[in-house]
């Protein structure tokens, strides 16, 4: 017969909620609920992940492998680099230069390479790194996934639509460029102008939608972690103990700094390059002696707006997720103060049952006054409080009070080493790119007395 105490000892430890670790990577973990389980497995959901995949995997983002390495980088530099470098120095002309600057295209050229060529490094680190799951933060909640596999399912067919919506118009835009160009210049075959035509249409859609395609999917990562700040309001609804709060306020803290630490260089480099880009193209246009059309400088004005459209889109993501976690404190301070003053009095000194429950007991209601006895008499019936009803009414007050101090004091958000990505933040950037394009223009614009 085995002995039971040696059946006891050969069992592990258990080990507290707060020290479970991942046992891949050593981080230690937020806490997880006891009741939660394994249940990441959903056809609709990984059929809806696995399409994201291919098309991230088409556009290069996918280099699990040296192979696939290989081949999207030189892809990359075949099609976004050489390819329109080649056809640019075919299609020079010295008779042309009103319809065609040389200079003009080669810096749209460089700089909408270099936005690509950052925005593939850093995604394809993350997703080679950690998995397309876990790089959208959509196998976190275990046990919860049911609950929240049609939100992900919604927001990641909406990136896609959103990616199409801004990659479309720019499309139109940089191909009818191109067409109008076309019947100005006159060259004399007209196959090669239809081959330079499709081929520099061809790379910029190329490189552009990896840019583009960065930035949504940055997007897409801070939309689903709205879903779950959401939810967080819709906790304060369905439970009572302030741990549970703590704990899950915890977790969406600690994924809100892995997505800042994972994305703060592709912020910073595509910040660096869009304000780069648009120096370049105002020294160029003021430096420039002819007149700038929109044939031979309308490409400026396309690229700008893919680069203007890229960083909108990552901003518009971080400041929502920042808001969003800085209201919480707003919405527990709510909570608080509802449940403070809808069970103050008596009734809330009744019994432990009634403190902290969702819907407090009315205190008036738990008053029982019979009107058919005097006044005196009638007080006789209303319920005293005793000194352990007190005090577990004020020890939960007390903890409520130290989870909205606690939300207040750590609001959360996308930071980029240290700062916070909210609107004060985008007023500052604001102000110092208007400061330097006026300081640009001051140094390039000259105004004759004569």
């Amino acid at each position: 017969m085995a002995d039971p105490h040696a059946a006891a000892a050969a069992e592990p430890p258990v080990q507290a909620p707060l020290l479970v670790q991942d046992q891949s990577r050593g981080n230690h973990l937020p806490p997880r609920r006891h009741e939660e389980e394994e249940d990441d497995e959903d056809p609709h959901l990984d059929q809806t992940l696995h399409k994201l995949e291919m098309f991230l995997s088409f556009l290069g983002f996918n280099q699990s492998t040296v192979l696939r390495t290989l081949l999207s980088w030189t892809a990359f530099v075949l099609i976004g680099v050489v390819l329109p470098v080649i056809v640019l120095e075919l299609s020079d002309c010295s008779d042309c230069e009103q319809y065609q600057i040389k200079n003009f295209e080669l810096d749209i050229v460089a700089s909408q390479a270099c936005l690509a060529a950052f925005s593939l490094l850093c995604l394809s680190h993350n997703l080679r790194k950690y998995g397309i799951r876990k790089f959208l933060f959509v196998d976190r909640y275990s046990g919860q996934m049911s609950r929240f596999r049609d939100e992900y399912i919604k927001q990641i067919k909406g990136s896609l639509r959103l990616l199409i919506l801004w990659s479309l118009p720019c499309f139109v835009l940089k191909t009818v460029r191109e067409v109008v160009r076309l019947v100005y210049i006159d060259r004399e075959s007209r196959w090669l102008s239809v081959y330079i035509l499709f081929s520099l249409v061809i790379s910029w859609t190329y490189v552009s939608t990896i840019s583009l395609s960065a930035s949504t999917l940055f997007h897409l990562v801070c939309n689903l972690q709205v879903i779950h700040f959401d939810d967080y309001g819709k906790l304060l609804e369905r439970e009572t103990d302030v741990l549970v709060f703590i704990e899950e306020h915890i977790r969406l803290r600690y994924y809100l700094s892995k997505i800042s630490h994972r994305f703060r260089i592709f912020l910073l480099l595509e910040f660096l390059v869009v304000t780069a880009s648009q120096f370049i193209t105002l020294f160029q246009i003021t430096g420039y002696s002819g007149l700038v059309t929109v044939i031979n400088g309308g490409d400026f004005a396309v690229s700008t707006i893919v680069q203007v459209v890229g960083i909108s889109l990552c901003l518009h993501a971080a400041t929502r997720i920042s808001h969003r976690a800085q209201g919480i404190a707003s919405i527990a301070s709510k909570w608080h103060a509802l449940m403070t003053c809808g069970s103050t009095g008596s009734a809330s000194l009744r019994g432990s049952d009634n403190v902290g429950s969702k819907e407090p007991m009315n205190a008036f209601s738990s008053i029982h006054i019979d009107y058919s006895e005097s006044d005196l008499e009638s007080l006789e019936y209303v319920g005293m409080p005793t000194s352990t009803q007190l005090a577990t009414y004020m020890s939960t007050y007390h903890k409520r009070q130290a989870l909205v101090m606690y939300l207040q004091t750590n609001p959360g958000g996308i930071t980029l080493y240290g700062w916070t990505v909210d609107r004060a933040l985008i007023n500052t950037i604001f102000f110092i790119e208007l400061s330097l394009v006026t300081w640009v223009l001051g140094k390039t614009i000259v105004f004759s007395s004569s």
